[in-house]
Order: C-alpha cells, then structure tokens, then sequence
C-alpha cells in the first residue's frame, strides 16, 4: 500500500516515508485515494481500549509498522501523559455528548497526534535506513506549536522550529511555546498571521527541494502540521473511541450513525472524521464549525473557495485560518484525480481562488454540512452552556457548540450529535469569563485564577504556574526571513 503525492502519481512512498517526509516534493500531502479498501472490522475495534484501538487503527493506516511493535509505539507514546486512562472522555452536556480532547499535557486537541508523531517518526528512520538529523518544521495557529515541542522535546535525532502568528495567539499559548525546555525546540514568533507563517513553511520545503540547500549536510525536513499523514492519523483514534462510548452508554445501538460537529480551520481535525467514516465507523454527518474566518463554511456551502477576504482575529485563534491545507487530501479522496486536485491548488496559489467540479461538490455536500459563528455567538455560547449545564468550554468548543444548535435547527431528524471539544478553557481565559458574564481583571495570567475562583474548574496542571516560567525563546523575524533563519539553526549543531 503506497502513499502518493496529492498532485501527481510520480511520487509514491511507503507509509514509513511518507511519516518521514511529512510533505511531497511536488508540495502535495501524502494520502492514499481511498480507505475503503483497507481490510478493516470497525465493530471488533469498538470493543478494545483506547490504546489498543490506537494500535489497530493505525497499523491499519500505515502498514509499515506491525501490529506488535505498534502497540509498543502507542504505550511510549501515551504512557502517563494524559489525565485519564481513557486518554479522551465523553461528557453528556445536555441532549449532545461532548468529547473532551483537552485532557494531555498541553491541554489540547494536538495531544492526541503528537504525542504519537515522534515515535512513528523514530521507527521511520530505522525502516528507511534514515541516519540524517530529521529538523521538524511547523506553523502553528496556537496549539499545534505547544504540543509539538513537548512531544519531540529532547527526542534522539530530531530537532523542532515552530513559526506563530506574533500577535496571533493567546498570551497563555504563547507563554506556552515560549518557556518551552528542551535542547533540540526553538519557537519563533512571525510578523504576520498564521497564513503568512504556513505558506512561509511550504515555501521552504519547496525552495529545499528545488535547490537542495541541505543536501550533504546531514539534515533532512520534516512537518509536525497534520499535513504529515503521521500526525493526522492518530486523529482517527477519538472519534472511533466516541463513538464506543455511546454504545456503551447505551446512547446508539450499533450501526446507528452519529453525526459529529468539529471546529476546525485547516481542516486536519474534520478530516480524521471522515477517514473514520472510510475506515467503516457509522459516522453520519461531519458539521464544519467555522468562525469569523469562515472560507470553509462558504466553500462546502458553494463549492467555491477564496481565500481573498478580510483576515479576522477572534478569540478562537487556533481557527483564524483562510488557507486550510488538509482540503486537498480531501478533494483528492473524493475526485481519485491528481491533475485536478494540482490544478486547483495552482490557482488557488496564483489567484486566491478555485471552483470545484459539480460531481465533487455534490460529493462534498453527501458528508458534510457547515457552519459558521462571530465572536459575539461564541461568548453567548460559552454563557449559555455554563447556565444551563453547568459545563465550560473555551471559545473553539463554543463555536462548535453554536454551529451544532445551527445544524440541529436546520436538520430535526438529525443523528445523535457529538462536538469535539479541543481546549480547555483556561488558555482562554478572558474570552470565557466574559463569556460567563465576568469582568477579568489584570493580565490572562491572573484572568486564570479568576476563572477557576468563579467556577471551581480546575486549572490543568500544565497551565498553573506558567507566569513564573522563564522565557527561553525571544526570536521575533519578518516572514521573508524564515528560510534564512531554517538554514542557519540547520547549520548549528548546538542550540
């Protein structure tokens, strides 16, 4: 079973390569054209634990690595780094089930996948015969950089440099990034958007490629962004993992469909939704929740996308996304067709925008649904939940949340709903007190303990203290700077 470049059939890798590589030489995603071929018993998966589905779902995904010696991968990978065993809780919240992906060492959603990435990585290197230094590029639009620092922190052979939105993220997920211990991490804040930092990653996995800047220089490239397969597949564990638990609960009966509402803005985490589906999961409808940023919303409700648009930040950063990368997989999966999915991508490189075929957006729409809410919808969900469910969730999970009413009103004879809940609310910790209809009081840092003293929700342990933590990376560039900055840290052998 090979990956193949989502651009063209020239570049067809191992699933151990394309972990490795992260991105195609061509700039395309790595994917296979169809799941549905894999041989895969979803219902004998349901009955295992979590890990243990995390070791049969992603054998099943990338073959390379056997059964057993996954099953090893996943217990390093997850082994006392998560508040409960079952790494991911449902919580009833009244009529729909919310999952908590909060619950890791950074207290987000990307947990799930990079606590995994650097041991599939590790193993890569000994399948493919890989002795380079693997430098670790990612853009992130808040959490990614956090969770992906901590999962390759101090990791043998690795090195990582994370680029954020300067002034893009929240103080805590800055402070987050920027405290971050480890010999082989560097953060580096972008004059720009998270947009600006992403394509400044493609643009310097391409100019290494075309002109072999690294070569002979013992270091090769690599992506912690979900456009490395290795980081997406882990993804898929949550919602099979979901989806058992109303089983369990009693909730749905065993090939009933579930529908599922996931914010998102680069589309990585709604897409693990439908590899699920592809892999036999009961999933019913996948809800696209946007915010302000809402080019997806517009783009599953039109078949048109457009990134030439106002730029918004909100207070969901992690969403203040109009360039979302994991689409392409996508399209890719539904069309089968490389030439299309590299034209399309062309002109959205080149004029901003692209309009996909009538057959395809009719694909689009068989799975999909969309949504989109402001910040003024988000602040009024989080009160509206925490009111009438005594249960608080950050703004991503409030968008989620409001898109998931918006769906339910405009499909009655719905499915059993569940939103994925990708944050604790104490990395925004402003936004949620307002939201509550709380003044805060001084910095975020001590909005936090304004909120715990308020609520009583705990503040994860990972987040307590984090003022006091010492500032470790101060590098702050122009975004045309960013590949001199790569060459030269590649160039260091100490950081």
């Amino acid at each position: 079973m090979k990956y193949q470049s989502t651009r063209s059939t020239e570049y067809q890798v191992s699933s151990a390569q394309a972990v490795l590589d992260g991105l195609a030489p061509d700039g395309g995603l790595y994917s296979l054209s169809s799941l549905k071929k894999i041989d895969f018993d979803y219902a004998a998966v349901l009955k295992q634990n979590t890990k243990a589905m995390a070791a049969t779902i992603l054998s099943a995904l990338l073959p390379d690595y056997p059964a057993e010696e996954m099953t090893a991968l996943v217990n390093a990978g997850y082994a006392n780094k998560f508040e409960t065993e079952d790494l991911v809780p449902t919580v009833a919240v009244g009529d729909d089930t919310v999952l908590e992906l909060f619950r890791g060492p950074t207290s987000a959603f990307k947990d799930v996948a990079l606590s995994m990435l650097p041991q599939l990585m590790t193993a890569a290197r000994g399948k493919c015969g890989f002795t380079d230094e693997i430098l670790i590029l990612t853009a992130t639009s808040g959490d990614t950089g956090k969770a992906a620092m901590e999962g390759f922190c101090d990791v043998p052979g690795t090195k990582i440099i994370v680029f954020f939105p300067d002034d893009g993220v929240s103080a805590v997920q800055k402070a987050q990034m920027v405290t971050q211990q480890g010999k082989n991490v560097c953060a580096c804040a972008i004059k720009g958007n998270f947009d600006v930092a992403q394509t400044g990653v493609k643009n310097i996995f391409a100019a290494v490629s075309e002109q072999k800047l690294l070569e002979g220089k013992g270091v090769s490239l690599s992506s912690a962004n979900s456009i490395n397969i290795g980081r997406l597949a882990p993804q898929v564990v949550y919602y099979f993992k979901a989806y058992a638990d109303l089983v369990n609960n009693g909730t749905v009966q065993l090939g009933d469909k579930v529908d599922f509402v996931v914010p998102t803005g680069n589309f990585g985490d709604i897409l693990a939704g439908y590899f699920a589906k592809e892999l036999g999961l009961p999933v019913g409808t996948l809800v696209c929740a946007s915010n302000a940023n809402n080019v997806l919303t517009d783009f599953l409700r039109t078949g048109r996308y457009d990134r030439k648009r106002p730029f918004y930040k909100t207070t969901s950063p992690s969403m203040d996304i109009l360039v979302s990368s994991n689409l392409e997989r996508l399209l890719f999966m539904l069309s089968g067709d490389e030439k299309l999915v590299a034209s399309l991508m062309s002109q959205l490189s080149k004029e901003g925008s692209y309009e996909v075929p009538t057959a395809l957006f009719q694909k689009l729409q068989e799975s999909f649904w969309s949504g989109c809410c402001d910040d003024a919808a988000t602040k009024a969900a989080i009160g509206k939940v925490w009111r009438e469910h005594h249960y608080l969730c950050d703004t991503h999970t409030a968008v989620a949340w409001e898109v998931a009413q918006q769906y339910k009103a405009a499909n009655p004879h719905h499915n059993p709903v569940v939103i994925l809940s990708t944050a604790s609310p104490y990395k925004f910790p402003v936004a949620v007190l307002e939201g509550i209809g709380e003044m805060p009081t001084g910095d975020e840092y001590n909005t936090m303990e304004q909120l715990h003293a308020v609520t009583g929700v705990p503040i994860p342990k990972n987040l307590a203290g984090l003022k006091e933590r010492e500032v470790l990376h101060h590098d702050v560039i122009e975004p045309e700077d960013m590949l001199s900055f790569v060459l030269t840290k590649a160039a260091q052998k100490n950081w």
